[in-house]
């Protein structure tokens, strides 16, 4: 059953939110402090070039890490359709 929300709800809510949203762009500016750049701009410039010179490694799986893989799913599912039957 939906409330009714009267005027004071509704006030103290937007009290609490905007609140909230006073916190939440405090610690932007402190990160943005520790980062070094006082503005936006320079705060999302310095992120895009680590970016690009750190590119993350990939991970190969072996064809044997594979194939155990592959057994071992083969096996639950001949175990489960087991349990079915």
């Amino acid at each position: 059953m939906p409330q009714k929300l009267d005027k004071a709800t509704l006030e103290a809510a937007l009290i609490g939110y905007q609140h909230q949203a006073q916190e939440i762009q405090g610690k932007i500016a402190e990160l943005r402090r520790m980062i070094g750049g006082g503005t936006p701009a320079t705060a999302k410039k310095a992120p895009a070039k680590k970016a690009v010179t750190q590119r993350k490694q990939r991970h190969n799986m072996s064809p044997e890490g594979r194939a155990r893989i592959a057994a071992a799913q083969r096996a639950r599912w001949a175990k489960a359709k087991k349990a079915q039957q």
